[in-house]
């Protein structure tokens, strides 16, 4: 646990250098020239302290060995792969690890998760950097929320997340071929992407009533319709039949979470909660979240698709509190600065609970261990199947 306090530590004060509002080093002089006028000391921090994050992110996640539930299962499945056997993983993660090994000369599994760690954090960082209003307060909560943390264990669910998540700027921009580029891409690894090529859309969208009015009527039919949608749900993810999975089960503080963040959006904006194309959206991720959460528990592994939504609130919450600390009236500020406090407070509950956790079944990511130190113990392959 040693190691996550002081990464945690170390990237939360590196995390404080950096302001992601700074002005670009171009200007524009005409409709088609810009002129380069130098790098500035604010976006040199910006660019060093990034740089940092990054590295001491992605070298905690690489180095290593053993750590989250599922790492032994993915090592089984790259070899699997590597011996042109059956595995229930995408194009994607499959050639990747072909490639690895084959350049490595060895079954160098080390490397995979090191490209995974890499990429995941490179499209959050890069996410928050780009579309935070405040990337101190998003980056806290990135980590203390324990994205960062989870990314260890479901790594590609988690690298899947990522990509959706750098890729809000571009649907609320309706720049729609990037966005569906990047869907289709990361659905590579994770087909769980594909229904973000419908739930950001939807969130995009400028509701009508009418909407809201077939929206209720599909939450209610999720009551009485729960075994045909379930059935649809395995022909989707016929690896989840006869699992455990199929028990289904939702996240109590998730939906605490989303319930909190929707009661803060009415307090700060009021009526105008859906005005701006990009608090609507957001508004809309953690409403669509809730509902996910509320009427959708049966279904295998709801909280995952949520996630897609819910992971709004580390750009949504800053927004919201920037937007009461830059108000002029007094009692505004005040109450902006009182729930940025709790905010920071709340985030520092939620990690300590999760860190006493997170050596359980299901998590596993303590005791931390790395390859230089440590082995692997025997997979299924070697161990033999009799």
């Amino acid at each position: 646990m040693l190691v996550y306090l002081v990464l945690t530590a170390i990237s939360l004060i590196i995390a404080y250098q950096i302001r992601s509002n700074e002005s670009a080093p171009y200007i524009r002089e005409g409709q088609y020239c810009n002129v380069y006028r130098g790098i500035s000391r604010a976006n040199m921090k910006n660019s060093v302290s990034l740089l940092f994050l990054f590295v001491i992110l992605t070298g905690v996640s690489a180095f290593r060995l053993n750590v989250g539930n599922d790492y032994s299962k993915y090592v089984e499945f790259m070899h699997r792969t590597y011996s042109n056997a059956f595995v229930p993983t995408e194009a994607g993660f499959n050639y990747l690890t072909k490639i690895v090994y084959h350049l490595s000369g060895f079954e160098n599994y080390v490397a995979v998760f090191a490209i995974f760690a890499a990429l995941t954090v490179f499209f959050f960082l890069a996410g928050i950097f780009a579309q935070s209003k405040d990337f101190f307060l998003s980056f806290a909560m990135f980590m203390l929320l324990g994205y960062y943390f989870q990314s260890l264990n479901t790594v590609r669910n988690y690298l899947a997340l990522g990509i959706a998540f750098y890729s809000i700027r571009y649907c609320i921009k309706r720049d729609w071929p990037r966005f569906v580029l990047l869907m289709l891409v990361g659905s590579l690894f994770h087909k769980s992407l594909l229904v973000v090529l419908i739930l950001y859309p939807l969130a995009q969208m400028k509701w009508k009533r009418w909407m809201h009015g077939v929206l209720a009527l599909l939450c209610i039919s999720c009551l009485f319709l729960k075994d045909f949608y379930l059935a649809v749900a395995v022909k989707l993810y016929p690896s989840y039949e006869g699992t455990e999975y199929l028990s289904g089960g939702t996240s109590k503080m998730g939906i605490a979470r989303c319930v909190a963040v929707l009661l803060l959006a009415f307090f700060v904006l009021g009526k105008d909660v859906v005005k701006d194309r990009r608090m609507s959206f957001y508004f809309y991720a953690n409403y669509g979240a809730l509902m996910l959460y509320v009427f959708c528990s049966f279904l295998p592994t709801i909280s995952r698709i949520a996630y897609y939504f819910s992971v709004t609130q580390i750009l949504y919450v800053p927004a919201l509190l920037v937007q009461l600390l830059n108000d002029k009236e007094n009692t505004r500020y005040r109450a902006g600065r009182l729930f940025k406090v709790m905010t920071i407070a709340g985030c520092i509950m939620y990690f300590a609970v999760f860190m006493l956790k997170a050596g359980e079944d299901g998590v596993r990511i303590l005791p931390y261990e790395t390859f230089l130190f440590h082995e692997l113990p025997a997979t299924l392959s070697e161990r033999g199947f009799g």
